[in-house]
């Protein structure tokens, strides 16, 4: 064997930083059992609920919740203490703290150990606005809201769009007076309106690039172990996934603060109130238009602690003397708004009535909720803005944002200003002195509003009142100083895993890894007597090396990467599958233990290279087109691939010259593996008239499925997802009646997980189509869904705990993908699988060059993909688990036409190589021949991977059930199509067309003596 020290070189190494690399996640693991003891031990001053309060039901939840709080801040305490303790040792880098090591062990994706991930979109309405100066136009804003609204159906340019609506709704109009003043000299006002997108776009990136940094700093913030962060600056959308977060609501929240902070005069009630009187007798006079609720309001910003499920009851107008408890005399507010009047507040403020009424130098906002003295209602302000839409004083005027405690020991943010800061903040403190209040605005949000008794000429700012403690002051200060988002970022898709599910999900996976591995081990010793051990320390290796490069890379081992794992065990023996199967051969024609081994394994390198290349392919198309969970299955699937060939090949290779250096021989049959396949001699081709007829039919049961449509899964049909765990059993009819009536009338999905009754998944379109702000929306679906599903919760429980999953009772894991974000998805698995397929049968022409072969390829993987499609449509709701296209299934079908194509293409190849040397023989006993050469191969691969599926599928779990159903339905559909729809097609086109020659080295007329120095 040429290269044999280099071989061995490589393998030790790889063994080495292997080991090495994964002995972090067991030093890790011991100093988190650790830390477990520590906490444990402390929380055992506190009783339990049942004690605290016996028999109080509603007291206990409520008190459990208080100590799972308790126990996350004693946790992080303890983390922190043990963040610089010495856990480990680097050879070049020496001791190896705690902290370190976290960052260097084995990553568990959120779907493994709990977490969050979410997909935020750069919304380009909110820049547009900000170019254009917040341009008042009628035409102009009804643009940007005509392009919102097509944006949210598909997946188009938000500036194309923007530009078509506004030549829809004034054809004759100019776009660059709406931005030629701010445009510091790149437009004018005669300036063509695709120089108007041209500039447009150009902003776009800009801020796409500032806000992925803005993103960055952020998420840096949250102290989290490898965060991954993933930009698409195309579609102008930013993948954060983070594992291990405590805290998802306020994570969101800071994310998506755009942090714009604004200075304004305030305006007290006094000089107000007259024009409110005016502005609600307009409104009472109009008609109650309840469509204004879906929309942002140019005026008053709906606060994200509104009980928006009052909504639904709002059946007639209230006055303003109704809902606003108007502030007394000399108050910088000019009242305040109850929780279940703010609905009604919100209407009249957006109403365009009361808009018209009021001047145009005032504006009203909410303030922040805890700086009421009652604690119970949300302030109002009054801006003195004198018809300017930009503040004197931004957030881009601030150098340095930090918290502290002022001399009552609550906290404070204070701000720091720049020069044209300094100088417009002592302008406005002089006027306002001894006279007036400033407002601290931030993200329409009044932060605080003080007296001015001086001017303050030193440039710094304070915010202070309202912060509950020091982590709110301290969330705020970092806010501000990681930097305003130029473009506003909202959430376009989020998925929220339980550590209950991950802990759930670790298990399933463990279980099925460990018995697919114990099952092929064994069968490779059945089949394959000692060589069998070959394959299995090869198969060894390979699962080392893939979990320890994956741990050196810093990649993130997910459940659909577990599922990879195994599926890797299946396809990693098929390289010495392939190999002894050829030498069984060589040795059945009488050749020596030498020489059949050498050409065992030169016969076999050309399709053991085409077959993984095609697999490697279709994985890394899935990990281009893929997101989040199912990237981690095509990283672990091509770096499996990878390393399979290595160990398949080289370290097989090495183990079989060491032992036959030793006067040894290996043997590659068994009793079974001698009877089955001997001598087989199948007419395959006769039978492909039938096998044709079978193939029609499949194709019209997939144009079938087509009509008869699919259960698709939130992530392609949008909307939200709740896995919700109750205390007793509850009939999913049940839910589904008590449901329907909260979610406005549309009828919810709801599906049982791992057959139990007391863990289901509830899917609902509800709201999803929204554009009113976002944070007020989920509240509305979730209270939604709390108000629908109290009475089965079996116990007394706060909408507040059902939402944490407080004792594992209530929502354990969420998902929400917008209709925008869906459609992109969508777009994806189309572009996957369509490339894919085009792919792999060009590389089958250029490979064989012939275009019956890529024919055949394209109607086999296309067969393939109808059965599979068709099983999912007509077995839908019959199956006791979901049958859904969402990603899982493209990553399956994508498997699956790697499979097949595996599978395929040793067909193939045998049949180039039987053509050379079967000359003058017919197509059909060619093609007969080779199928039957390989035949052992084939089922010895399909039911090695059909196995690991079949184990997968049994013990893996819920999130990985309808991936693995859809490639057992593969793996058959494609073993079939390989051997009864892609060789027969080589004899019915271009009939007189030879079936070609191979293009691999002819190992025939080799001598034994030679092959016995080649393996030397």
């Amino acid at each position: 064997m040429p290269l044999k020290g280099l071989v061995k070189f490589f393998a030790i190494a790889l063994i080495i930083l292997s080991l090495f690399q994964l002995s972090f996640t067991w030093f890790v693991n011991k100093k988190d059992r650790e830390i477990a003891g520590r906490v444990d031990k402390q929380m055992k001053q506190y009783p339990t609920p049942e004690v605290k309060y016996p028999g109080a039901k509603n007291l206990q939840v409520m008190y459990k919740d208080s100590l799972e709080t308790i126990r996350e801040a004693i946790q992080i305490r303890e983390e922190t203490k043990a963040s610089n303790e010495t856990v480990s040792w680097d050879p070049f880098w020496g001791k190896v703290n705690y902290q370190e090591a976290k960052g260097r062990e084995l990553q568990l994706g959120l779907d493994l150990q709990g977490g969050m991930a979410v997909t935020m979109e750069v919304a380009m309405d909110g820049l547009v606005k900000s170019l254009s100066n917040y341009n008042k136009d009628v035409d102009f804003n009804k643009a940007i809201q005509l392009a919102n609204q097509r944006k949210a159906n598909s997946g188009a340019d938000f500036i194309n769009l923007f530009r078509d609506a506004y030549k829809e709704i004034k054809p004759s109009g100019r776009l660059a007076g709406f931005f030629a003043a701010g445009s510091d000299s790149k437009l004018d006002f005669n300036s063509s309106d695709e120089a108007v997108v041209s500039y447009l776009k150009s902003k776009s990136n800009d801020a796409f690039a500032n806000t992925l940094n803005v993103i960055n700093r952020r998420v840096d913030k949250f102290g989290l172990t490898q965060p991954g962060i993933y930009p698409d600056k195309e579609n102008k959308t930013i993948s954060i996934e983070m594992a291990g977060v405590k805290n998802p609501d306020k994570i969101k929240r800071i994310l998506q603060t755009s942090a714009n902070l604004e200075m304004w005069e305030v305006a007290r009630l006094e000089e107000v109130y007259q024009q409110m009187q005016n502005a609600d007798a307009a409104y009472q006079t109009g008609m109650v238009d309840t469509s204004k609720l879906k929309k942002d309001s140019p005026v008053v910003v709906t606060p994200a602690n509104t009980n928006p499920v009052v909504a639904a009851g709002l059946t007639k107008k209230k006055k303003l003397s109704e809902v606003l408890k108007f502030a007394s005399q000399n108050s910088n507010h000019i009242g305040s708004v109850s929780d279940a009047d703010t609905v009604f507040f919100n209407e009249m403020m957006s109403s365009e009535a009361f808009q018209n009424a009021i001047p145009k130098e005032i504006r009203i906002v909410y303030g922040k909720k805890e700086m009421d003295i009652a604690g119970k209602d949300n302030p109002i302000y009054a801006l003195k803005t004198y018809g300017e839409n930009k503040a004197p004083i931004e957030g881009s005027m601030i150098t340095r944002s930090v918290y502290n405690r002022d001399q009552f020991n609550k906290p404070y943010v204070s701000l720091d200003l720049n020069t044209t800061g300094k100088t417009k903040f002592a302008e406005m403190t002089k006027k306002l002195a001894r006279t007036g209040a400033i407002a601290i605005v931030l993200d329409n949000l009044v932060y605080s509003a003080p007296n001015v008794n001086q001017e303050i000429a030193d440039g710094s700012a304070q915010i202070s009142g309202g912060f509950k403690d020091d982590s709110e002051a301290k969330e705020l200060s970092d806010v501000l100083s990681t930097g305003r988002l130029d473009a506003p970022a909202k959430i376009v898709q989020d998925n929220i895993v339980g550590a209950t599910l991950g802990e759930e999900a670790v298990k399933g996976g463990r279980n099925a890894f460990l018995f697919s591995f114990l099952v092929i081990f064994i069968l490779m010793l059945v089949y394959y007597n000692t060589a069998g051990w070959v394959a299995n320390i090869a198969l060894i290796l390979n699962l080392l090396f893939t979990v320890g490069v994956l741990s050196a890379l810093g990649a993130t081992l997910t459940a659909p990467g577990i599922a990879g794992l195994v599926l890797t065990i299946g396809m990693a023996v098929d390289t010495n599958v392939i190999i002894f199967e050829r030498i069984k051969e060589e040795l059945g024609k009488g050749k020596t233990y030498l020489a059949a081994v050498a050409e065992g394994y030169k016969k076999s390198l050309a399709p053991v290279l085409d077959a993984h290349f095609t697999t490697f392919l279709t994985a890394a198309i899935l990990f281009y087109f893929g997101l989040g969970p199912i990237k981690g299955f095509a990283t672990t699937q091509m770096l499996g691939i990878f390393l399979s060939l290595f160990c398949g090949i080289l370290i097989s290779r090495l183990i079989t010259d060491w032992y036959t250096n030793k006067n040894r021989h290996l043997e590659y049959f068994t009793p079974i593996g001698r009877k089955i396949f001997k001598h087989a001699k199948y007419k395959f081709i006769e039978y492909r008239k039938v096998t044709y007829t079978i193939s029609g039919i499949v194709l019209l049961l997939g144009v079938a499925a087509i009509f008869n449509g699919f259960d698709t899964g939130v992530e392609y049909a949008g909307g939200r997802s709740y896995t919700v765990q109750f205390e007793n059993n509850v009939k999913a009819a049940d839910l589904k009646k008590a449901l329907t009536p909260v979610f406005g009338g549309k009828e919810p999905i709801i599906k049982s997980i791992n057959n139990s009754s007391r863990l289901y998944d509830i899917t609902t379109s509800f709201k999803i189509a929204d554009v009113g702000e976002k944070s007020a929306v989920d509240s509305t679906v979730r209270y939604a869904l709390f108000n629908g599903v109290k009475p089965y919760l079996g116990t007394a429980i706060t909408e507040a705990a059902f939402a944490k999953g407080t004792g594992n009772i209530g929502i354990i894991s969420s998902k929400k993908v917008e209709p925008s974000i869906s459609d992109d998805l969508k777009s994806g698995a189309k572009k996957a699988a369509i490339y894919s397929i085009l792919i792999i049968a060009l590389y089958i022409f250029i490979r064989f060059r012939d275009w019956r072969y890529s024919l055949g390829t394209i109607i086999a993987l296309l067969h393939d993909v109808l059965v599979t499609m068709a099983v999912f449509s007509f077995f839908k709701g019959i199956m006791p688990f979901p049958l859904e296209l969402d990603q899982h299934f493209i990553a399956a079908i994508l498997t699956v036409i790697g499979f097949s194509m595996n599978d395929t293409i040793i067909v193939f190849d045998r049949i180039r190589e039987n053509a050379k040397l079967m000359k003058g023989e017919s197509k059909a006993t060619v093609i007969n021949k080779s199928i039957n050469d390989t035949l052992s191969r084939t089922v010895m691969t399909s039911l090695t991977v059909f196995l690991t599926i079949l184990i997968l599928f049994i013990f893996g779990g819920d999130v990985t059930r309808g991936f693995a159903f859809a490639m057992l339905v593969g793996v058959i559909v494609g073993t079939y199509s390989s051997i009864f729809v892609a060789a027969p097609i080589l004899v019915d086109f271009a009939k007189n067309t030879p079936l070609g020659e191979a293009d691999f080295v002819d190992h025939v007329h080799e001598t034994t003596a030679a092959a016995e120095k080649a393996i030397r």
